[in-house]
């Protein structure tokens, strides 16, 4: 079932040229759906999360994330309606929104357990399940952008432009708060808020020296 149109595209020619045709093709349009759906539902589980938090840094880390999340939707919907794609309720697109909806669901049990600790916990494991979906979206969207051509290279390009450093610091961040959460609850010396975050990674290399360089922050 259609859930948008994107009638009068100035690029819905060339969209429909680079989206449709063989296979590879047709995944760029389902790929495109899974991105939509995945950012849509980061909206959601960001929103819970941040019911679930109790440390004020990572409380004020999630809000920003949370807004540019959001922002990541409209621009979701930019490309949709520059590209001359549809909004559709492909088979992988409802996968990915039962998984978002999976992962809420699961932090609302751990609050209804009554231990705020081991809730913002949960959260933060289920912020990086979700921003791993969101930053491999991201990856292959650039793929795509490279391979794409014309005005519809630009348009994908363009959005990965604005994107990447968000979504590299997202999963970089989210994965050194969940280390050192995790580490603070086994009863050990935790790095809070975590080298990633202290020192701005934004990259894999980047995020492998904060992890190694933390035993000197302990």
């Amino acid at each position: 079932m259609a859930r948008g149109s994107s009638q009068g595209s100035p690029l819905a020619c060339a969209g429909s040229e680079i989206l449709k045709g063989t296979k590879m093709n047709k995944q760029v349009g389902e790929l495109l759906q899974q991105m939509l759906e995945t950012e849509l539902g980061g909206v959601k589980i960001y929103e819970t999360a941040l019911q679930c938090v109790v440390n004020e840094d990572l409380k004020e880390e999630w809000t920003k994330y949370l807004e540019q999340t959001k922002k990541h939707v409209g621009i979701m919907h930019d490309i949709f309606g520059k590209v001359g794609l549809a909004e559709e309720d492909t088979p992988g697109r409802m996968v990915v929104r039962h998984i978002g909806e999976s992962l809420v669901g699961a932090m609302k049990l751990a609050q209804q357990r009554g231990e705020p600790a081991a809730a913002e916990l949960v959260a933060c494991e289920c912020v990086v399940f979700a921003e791993t979906k969101d930053h491999l979206n991201w990856e292959l969207l650039g793929k795509c952008a490279e391979e794409a051509e014309g005005d519809v290279s630009v348009v994908l390009s363009e959005a990965c432009d604005e994107v990447e450093e968000e979504e590299d610091e997202h999963i970089y961040h989210s994965k050194g708060w969940c280390r050192e959460l995790w580490i603070q609850s086994l009863g050990m010396d935790a790095v809070l808020p975590p080298p990633e975050e202290q020192k701005h990674v934004k990259t894999a290399i980047g995020a492998a020296r904060a992890e190694q360089a933390r035993e000197e922050m302990v």
